[in-house]
């Protein structure tokens, strides 16, 4: 499928909010939202939300760091202080609102359906829960990767209203596997339709091609998983 991208402003209440999108050049299209990594908008997301484009989507990528512009707002996966320092400064509250803005963006496109996924790695991972958590009425589907603080969330996901797809690495660090367990737990307790896939032997960050830690058979399987996931329940 062809494909194109650009560059693009998304206007919030806190101004206005840079983005990538990724989007087929004809027909109209259900949407994902792609949410960054304690990273930033760095290539790897971009080029993920170019792949997810290709599958028949419209594809965005906000700039989650904009407030901190002039300043610095993506960072190398060797700059991991820097990462952790600018995802210290992003308050739930503040995402929230930015999402509801992405969401109006894609409201107002003309190559846009009524449906809208999400998606997100590592903080985007979280934030994909969160978004399921805080606009159920908005989101279709959320497949959040290895979100670290998903737990935090637990208390508000009865408000969760669409299917949810959760992808961790056995050997993630940041996220025990107790905390994945106690994940699956509520969800199931509350009734919410979900999958959740450990990979054996894959480390926080195994989708990303560009870390040490790339996973490649969990990177392809989880792709091949997301599609799947995504074409069921965006359509």
């Amino acid at each position: 499928m062809s494909v194109s991208s650009s560059r693009i402003e998304i206007p919030t209440p806190d101004g206005r909010m840079p983005a990538y999108a990724a989007a087929p050049d004809t027909g109209r299209h259900p949407a994902v939202v792609v949410l960054v990594e304690a990273f930033g908008l760095v290539g790897n997301i971009e080029r993920v939300a170019e792949r997810i484009a290709a599958e028949g989507y419209v594809a965005i990528a906000p700039d989650l760091y904009y407030r901190l512009l002039p300043e610095k707002s993506a960072f190398g996966y060797d700059d991991m202080e820097g990462a952790i320092g600018a995802m210290s400064r992003l308050d739930d509250e503040s995402f929230v609102s930015d999402m509801q803005a992405a969401l109006d963006y894609l409201d107002s496109r003309e190559d846009t359906t009524d449906r809208v996924g999400v998606t997100g790695f590592c903080m985007g991972g979280r934030l994909s829960f969160l978004s399921a958590c805080a606009l159920p009425g908005r989101i279709a589907c959320s497949a959040p990767f290895y979100g670290g603080g998903i737990v935090a969330h637990l208390d508000a996901a009865s408000a969760i209203r669409c299917p949810l797809y959760l992808f961790f690495g056995e050997k993630d660090d940041y996220i025990p596997l107790d905390q994945v367990e106690q994940i699956g737990a509520r969800l199931g307790e509350l009734g919410i339709g979900h999958d959740l896939k450990v990979y054996p032997g894959a480390d926080h960050g195994f989708f990303c091609d560009e870390r040490d830690s790339y996973h490649e058979s969990a990177a392809a399987d989880s792709w091949s998983e997301l599609k799947s996931f995504l074409r069921a329940h965006l359509g």
